[in-house]
């Protein structure tokens, strides 16, 4: 059974969504692609999952996490899938271009429909598709909003401090 809750964020409130002890959702109130909230479950904000995820994205809008270690829950195409866990990958604080990821993926002419999956994220900052740009280093979509994903950018490589 899913169920959500909404944590507090340098970017707002983001609702977090879990089936089965596991993340499967995490979302800003404006983002693209974020699904209808009928789909979130039931209002739960003392399930584990949720504290640990909260606890988590703390320490990360710290700098005292580069890494999330927690249970997701992904439901996508296959393909959608092998490029969520190639994101996964990509360090703190460093990016790599869509076909760049492709590459990776075995995939050299996929880089279109790597960034639509990347797109598709629906765990967002603790998948991080933000590190993902244009093959000229350029900015390019991002589900929460460009000036999000430079915020995010400019954070992990110690910009912002």
């Amino acid at each position: 059974m899913r169920s959500h809750t909404v944590v507090d964020s340098p970017f707002g409130p983001l609702t977090l969504v879990a089936e089965g002890g596991a993340l499967c959702g995490l979302y800003m109130v404006d983002q693209r692609h974020r699904p209808h909230e009928l789909t979130f479950g039931s209002a739960d904000a003392g399930a584990d999952i949720f504290a640990r995820a909260e606890t988590e994205l703390k320490e990360y809008f710290a700098g005292q996490r580069h890494e999330f270690d927690l249970p997701l829950a992904f439901a996508g195409t296959p393909f959608q899938q092998l490029v969520w866990a190639e994101l996964r990958k990509i360090p703190y604080g460093t990016t790599i271009s869509y076909g760049q990821l492709a590459d990776r993926l075995g995939k050299p002419a996929a880089s279109r429909a790597v960034g639509l999956a990347n797109g598709k994220n629906p765990i967002g900052i603790i998948v991080p598709c933000h590190r993902v740009v244009g093959s000229n280093g350029s900015l390019t979509g991002y589900g929460g909003g460009l000036e999000r994903k430079r915020y995010l950018l400019d954070f992990e490589q110690g910009a912002l401090f």
